[in-house]
């Protein structure tokens, strides 16, 4: 089983498929790789461009704000030294209305820049995981054997919430306290450059503690999560299972693994608030010792005549505001590194080309369409196996309106002459054509528009049964829907229904059972209108009743239709008008049911083997 495979039976599967996908998104976006290469963010220019009107109003009210802040430490100066030292109540009442303007201007301009920058991250965004999906679904097989699904759907949830994080707030909380720092510096030195200075010599002793501190407060969080995570995980995979762990009477079992996991990441936790309590009383001690110090320093040159109360006071103020400007900068370069890389990742998803695309003249394939198929000596190896050919100069025309059956032993290359008639993939040599026009020259899409498939396991989707069936044919009306209903021998059992069509079936159609699933299948193929049919061992897993209503659906399906069917079950086999055995990529036999038992070769041996019990 490929690794595609693996990811599409976990996700699909369904155990603890659900838990794992919710606790990926925040809990990995902390173990999620950095990167110092910030160049990788230029990728995401072209989508802040195109909704340039909020990125310039984001700007310019972070402007505004950060100016009303640092206009704040000035108000305050003049409410002392204008205000209470002057005596005047006049000035006071001035300075007191000069320093609500000031917030109320800082109150607006937040406000403003705020919804500005939300807007402007969540509108990022949208683009981003809209530009992204349409292009994964361009991709064609060959890149999934080499990228894990899961992978994909982690960049899809868990890097793109790092880039809403940085769009949305990290990119402005940077903005806001890089001109905080550079304002507050500035004023510092025009208040009192001896302070300045001094403030800068204690600023690493203070500043130290709280990236050592952080750095590994930071450790421990992801190690809880992670603890966490395998807890929730465990959770959701035994209530997923929840009627094997009580059929086997594994109840308690289950309960306490879960208490294990818990207390682990209660250990973790405690950890972590352990150190984080000792950062904070460092921190605490340092900062208030620090602005001791300064104050100290700055009384004493109040008490000379140096400076002013109200000095002293704008100094302290534009001191905080320098230190935790800096600190948040430490914080926020951390959230802008995690998006670096998840911007990279992205990228990589975004740079990757299809093997499988147009040319660019597409040649138009004939109307109306005849559904004639021609394999020339086919050659084909998958990408992930170069040196293992699954089709060797395979050879074999079918005409339209045939029904043509492929049979052979597992890994013969069955199911590869499928993919290759879809173009999901091209040959290494030979040609394929559809109504005279070699694939490689056609548009995918219009190829595929001229075949339905059936497979073995139907993939169905959330929704109700009429979305499902309108899945084969977007234009599809509701008499059309009805009419493919009743031809796939689907229409009791959905009109059954409590809404009948308009009837959710559960994800993945689970409500349904495995028959009631290939018909509503055969349905959604059928309403495709295709003139090829492509039926991938469509009955092999149903019971004898289910293959009775589902044979009869492909019977009313196949007539009129060039089909092309691969077959396990005897029934089927004896409807083709021609048989194709196929033996390690080639055709070894070729004829009907009869002329090949009585050849007495592999067919006759597999027939004998695979077919006796339906035989019987």
């Amino acid at each position: 089983m490929s690794n595609t495979e693996i990811d599409q039976a976990t996700l699909d599967g369904r155990p603890g498929a659900g838990a794992a996908l919710i606790t990926s998104i925040h809990e990995d976006a902390a173990r999620r790789p950095k990167s110092r290469d910030v160049r990788n963010l230029a990728t995401l220019f072209p989508f802040i461009r195109v909704h340039w009107p909020y990125a310039a109003g984001a700007f310019f009210f972070l402007v505004i704000s950060v100016s009303a802040t640092l206009g704040l430490t000035a108000a305050a100066k003049a409410v002392v030294d204008q205000g209470f030292l002057s005596g005047a109540a006049s000035n006071l009442n001035q300075v007191f209305l000069a320093l609500g303007g000031v917030a109320l201007t800082l109150a607006v301009s937040t406000a403003f820049r705020f919804y500005f920058i939300s807007r402007l991250g969540e509108r990022v965004v949208a683009d981003v995981r809209k530009a992204l999906y349409r292009h994964i679904l361009t991709l064609d097989p060959a890149f999934f054997l080499k990228t894990r699904t899961g992978e994909v759907l982690s960049r899809m949830t868990t890097d793109i919430t790092l880039i809403e994080t940085l769009v949305g707030s990290s990119a402005s909380i940077a903005l806001r306290n890089l001109f905080s720092l550079i304002g507050a510096t500035i004023l510092l030195a025009h208040v009192s450059l001896t302070l300045t200075l001094f403030v800068m010599l204690l600023a690493p002793v203070v500043i130290a503690p709280m990236f050592i501190f952080g750095r590994r407060v930071r450790k421990l969080s992801t190690e809880a999560q992670d603890r966490f995570a395998d807890a929730v995980a465990y959770a959701g995979e035994s209530l997923d299972a929840l009627e094997t762990v009580q059929a086997f009477g594994r109840e308690r079992y289950a309960g306490d693994r879960f208490g294990e996991a818990v207390e682990l990441a209660f250990g973790r936790s405690m950890a972590r608030v352990k150190a984080r309590a000792t950062m904070t009383l460092l921190v605490m001690a340092l900062i208030f010792g620090g602005v001791t110090i300064v104050l100290w320093v700055g009384a004493r040159s109040v008490l000379a005549g140096e400076m002013t109360g109200g000095t002293l006071l704008q100094f302290v103020f534009l001191s905080v505001m320098a230190a935790s400007s800096v600190g948040m900068l430490g914080e926020v370069w951390g959230d802008v590194q995690k998006a670096s890389g998840a911007m990279q990742r992205i990228s990589e998803l975004l740079a990757s080309k299809p093997n499988i695309a147009a040319p660019a003249l597409p040649v138009v394939l004939p109307e109306p369409a005849r559904g004639e198929v021609v394999f020339d000596d086919v050659t084909f190896a998958y990408p992930g196996r170069p040196d293992l050919a699954a089709l060797k100069g395979l050879s074999f025309i079918v005409r339209p309106g045939e029904t043509v059956a492929l049979v052979g032993p597992s890994g013969a290359g069955k199911s590869t002459v499928f993919r290759l008639l879809l173009r999901f993939y091209d040959p290494q040599s030979g040609s394929i054509r559809l109504d005279g026009v070699d694939l490689r020259k056609a548009d995918p899409g219009a190829v595929r528009s001229r075949m339905a498939l059936v497979a073995q396991d139907a993939a169905l989707f959330s929704g109700s049964a009429r979305d499902n069936i309108r899945f084969g044919r977007e234009t599809a009306d509701d008499a059309a829907i009805a009419a493919a209903a009743l031809q796939a021998e689907a229409d009791g059992f959905i009109s059954a229904l409590p809404e009948g069509y308009d009837s959710a079936v559960g994800e993945r159609a689970k409500t349904l059972s495995g028959g009631q699933k290939q018909r509503l299948a055969i349905a959604r193929a059928l309403v495709r209108e295709a003139p090829i049919l492509l039926l991938d061992e469509a009955t092999s897993a149903l019971d004898a009743e289910s293959e009775r209503l589902v044979q009869k659906a492909l019977d009313e399906a196949m007539e009129g239709r060039t089909t092309l069917v691969i077959a396990h079950r005897l029934a089927t086999v004896l409807r083709a008008d021609r048989i194709l055995v196929m033996e390690d990529g080639r055709i070894v036999e070729e004829g009907t049911h009869a002329e090949l038992v009585e050849r007495g070769g592999l067919y006759a041996k597999l027939a004998g083997l695979q077919f006796a019990a339906n035989a019987a």
